[in-house]
Order: structure tokens, then sequence, then C-alpha cells
């Protein structure tokens, strides 16, 4: 399948282009310029169309039948202003679906964030995908009303769209501040670590697992035209940051400490976030 995907050079989007690649799909990939460059070694190079999200010309995308959307706009703290977040997140990457509708694509799969639901995360032992959005942060309220305009396109449009929400992802290429690459860049140099004292509950999942499940939905079959489907992706096991922490580091055989503690709460920080998952994914049907 010819695919037409944004974010391809981010730290999800690296992982999806070789593993889309190794499925036998064939990709047309949107970066802002040469000069942005994949987060991880790409095994082999797509057809790489330089150009804004909603600059995008209609004959990039002829002979596409997906747009596998990705990219994102200020998802790491300090978050960029909340009229800057919805330009990107939301009005852009809308432009570039009506260019992608006008070139005859129905099939649209969209990397959502568990941060959508907010404080009604901490309602729920595993949130369901039909949850309250109650984002507390400019990123994920852009997020959420991406999942809400995105939605009603679908509906308008007779759409196929998939909106996977993505939860605790960490691995190669994640960018360097984020607490995993931190923690293992500090554990490799044999030097302390210091952090938070951990109780915040998350669902963690590797990057590999995540794009497996993208990869996946290009194909699946339970997607239909007008009905937009929710997921989240995620293993669906609940575990405190500080027990994350302590199991990688024991993994990595640290010699220096994890100074659990060192730091304060970030401010705003949800307390828990874990998913609902299916017994049964989908994605297998």
């Amino acid at each position: 399948m010819k695919l037409f995907v944004t974010g391809a050079t981010g730290f999800i989007g690296s992982h999806f282009v070789n593993h889309a690649h190794e499925a036998g799909h064939e990709l047309v990939c949107l970066r802002r310029s040469p000069e942005s460059k994949p987060r991880i070694e790409l095994q082999k190079q797509p057809q790489w169309i330089d150009a804004q999200l909603d600059e995008v010309p209609q004959e990039a995308l002829d002979e596409c039948e997906a747009v596998i959307h990705l990219a994102a706009h200020s998802a790491n703290v300090p978050y960029d202003t909340l009229e800057n977040c919805l330009r990107w997140n939301v009005l852009a990457p809308l432009a570039l679906f009506r260019t992608a509708i006008a070139a005859g694509i129905d099939r649209f799969i969209v990397a959502g964030s568990c941060f959508e639901y907010g404080r009604a995360g901490e309602r729920y032992e595993f949130i369901p995908t039909n949850a309250p959005l109650e984002p507390t942060q400019s990123y994920p309220a852009s997020k959420a009303a991406a999942s809400i305009v995105f939605s009603q396109l679908a509906i308008e449009e007779n759409l196929r769209l998939s909106i996977h929400r993505i939860f605790q992802v960490y691995g190669e290429g994640e960018t360097e501040t984020r607490f995993w690459p931190s923690m293992r860049r500090a554990a490799l140099e044999g030097e302390d670590f210091e952090m938070s004292i951990g109780s915040q509950v998350r669902d963690f999942i590797h990057v590999s697992e995540v794009v497996n499940a993208l990869v996946r939905a290009v194909e699946r079959t339970d997607v239909l035209a007008g009905q937009p489907l929710i997921e989240n992706i995620a293993s669906g096991q609940a575990r405190s940051l500080r027990d994350f922490a302590e199991a990688c580091w024991q993994g990595w055989n640290a010699k220096g400490k994890l100074l659990v503690g060192a730091k304060p709460p970030r401010r705003n920080d949800i307390q828990r976030f874990a998913a609902e998952v299916p017994t049964v994914s989908a994605a297998n049907r």
C-alpha cells in the first residue's frame, strides 16, 4: 500500500518508517526541509516531500491510499502557546486532510495522546476511550480538539478514520531531555540520576509496540466510513514511575544511584494514567 506519512523524522515516525517498509508498504513522507533528520537510522529512504503541513501540493498525494498523521507540534514540555498548538495540531493538518480528500484518499490513521483525557484519567483505574476529554495544558488541549475536529470531518466526508491515543511511549530516538533517555544516559555513564518521588502511575509501552499497532492499523477492516474509531495504544499495565525507573536502572546494571525524591513534582502533573485496552486487539481481527 502507498502511504503518505507526516512526522516521519520524529521519534515515533522514524520507527514507523522502518516498520512500514519491513511490512512492504511504499512511503511518501513529509518533512519541513532536507535538514530535518530522522531520530533513528532509516533502513530505507522513503520518497521525501519538503513542505509545511498546510502547504502540501495535491500531486504529492497522488496514488496514496492512506494518510498516516504522526506529526505533533510541541509534544514535549515546555509546551508552546495554545494558539500555536491549535494552529499546527488542528488547523494545519485539517488543511492537509482536505488536500488528501481532493486527491481521492478516504483512509486516515492519526496518532493521538493519552493526555487528551487530562483530569478525567484520574477518575478511572484504566481509562476507556469514551472517557471525557479534560486536558490541562496547551498541547494536550490541541490534541483533544484535533480528535473532535478530525472525527467531525470523517462524519461529514464519510472517511475511514482511526485515532490512536498513545500512552507513555519510550525507546531509542526519544528526545534526550525526556525521562527515559535522560535516565539511560546517566546509567550508562555511571552517574547518579535525580528524579521526583515517582508516585505518578503510568502505562509504559515501548516504541516498537506502538509502531507495530500503527502499521497494523493501516489494513484494519473494522474501521468503517463515517464512523470514527478511537483506540488506546498501551500495555494495559499500571506502573509507578519509580517502579519503572528502578526496573530500568537494574536492567542497565547502573553503577550510580537513583536519587528518588531529589526533584519536586511537576506542576499540573496528572497522577494516574493507565489505559483500558481490548483483551483481543481489534487490529488482529
